[in-house]
């Protein structure tokens, strides 16, 4: 699984989750509209912006009919059409990205737009509907990009035909995200251990694109399985009219999944099992060691009536429990107070 960098970002594996704000087509066809998007991804500390870039006329068939899920009575060459955005947005929407500290990206959908953007985004989103036009994909690798591929409405072993074509064409940074291709995505449908799925059968990073009205659990689950990329729609409102808006999250919930994303990552620290800073007042405190539990004279034996296994508090704590039975039975070397902590030098016939 190959570290990569996206403008200069890490991305892998003990790195932080890179997270993109989907902006999609939530602009509305409205400049302003997607620069106050920008605005609110870069100050929930998203890591990126994407937009969708795309021409109804290389995207659909004349005539292609109505898709039920938008309860729109247009059809959907019109809808996609009406969403589409202008190319002369990319410059002034990736610099404005730059002044706002967040790395602009868009997903391009056909040729034409992917060569209006290859000057101005740092990676390639490739759409889950995307995944499996080969050509496109042979089109993308010539750039020199690392890719960002959703899986969403495929089975695995297209998914591997896709994954060889861009091997194939010398792609090396690549990134495979769990999605499911329902809008918006029910959370007992959203399969997230894909994300481990993906990384153990194809050998690459793994992330997680997510339509599910919940603005943390399946980003939180997917960074605790390994995800080393979170997408998620996100709008101004979701009142707003067009397709994308009812299920994304607003601003405020955007905040609360980066923030989640974060907290879940701190969570999940080094997998170095130690004593932390943290612990170690009631590692010295709390910790049973053997003790004293009345004055106990030299030449006396240690018995269970006169020590046992006790927390020290501020005492200074005596020998560990394992040891326990190898004192019992012995004599005191020393004089020896009740609460006294009891260590080798106390003991008899002891070599240490």
């Amino acid at each position: 699984m190959n570290s990569f960098e996206i403008g200069g970002q890490p991305v892998g594996l003990g790195e932080p989750a890179f997270v993109i704000a989907e902006a999609g087509s939530n602009h509305n066809g409205d400049l302003d509209t997607a620069k106050e998007l920008i605005d609110v991804a870069a100050e929930a500390g998203a890591d990126a912006v994407k937009f969708q870039t795309f021409r109804a006329e290389d995207l659909y068939v004349e005539e292609s009919g109505e898709v039920e899920y938008l309860d729109d009575d247009r059809s959907i060459y019109d809808i996609i059409e009406s969403m589409e955005m202008p190319y002369e947005w990319i410059p002034e929407l990736h610099d404005y990205c730059l002044d706002r500290e967040i790395q602009f990206m868009s997903t391009p959908f056909d040729e034409r737009s992917a060569e209006e953007l290859a000057e101005y985004v740092p990676a390639w989103k490739v759409a889950s509907y995307t995944s499996s036009h080969t050509p496109f994909l042979r089109h993308l690798a010539g750039t020199d990009k690392p890719i960002i591929m959703s899986t969403g409405a495929h089975e695995i072993d297209e998914v591997f035909e896709s994954v060889s074509a861009l091997r194939e064409a010398g792609v090396e940074d690549l990134v495979l995200l769990q999605c499911v291709a329902a809008y918006p995505t029910p959370l007992s449908e959203i399969n997230v251990r894909v994300v481990e799925t993906l990384q153990e059968e194809f050998g690459v990073l793994s992330g997680l694109s997510d339509h599910t009205f919940d603005p943390v659990t399946a980003p939180s689950a997917a960074v605790a399985l390994g995800a080393s990329i979170v997408e998620k729609h996100f709008t101004l409102d979701k009142s707003m009219e067009g397709p994308d808006h009812e299920f994304a999250l607003e601003p405020d919930e955007l905040d609360r999944m980066v923030s989640a994303i974060r907290d879940t990552e701190a969570a999940l620290g080094t997998g170095e099992k130690r004593v932390l800073e943290v612990e170690q007042e009631l590692h010295d405190k709390a910790r049973r060691a053997i003790h004293a539990t009345e004055e106990i004279a030299t030449g006396d034996k240690f018995t269970p009536s006169n020590v046992d296994v006790l927390r020290p508090g501020d005492r200074k704590p005596g020998l560990q429990p394992k040891f326990y039975d190898e004192v019992i039975g012995r004599v005191a070397a020393t004089n020896i107070q009740s609460g006294s902590g009891i260590h080798w030098k106390d003991v008899s016939d002891h070599e240490s």
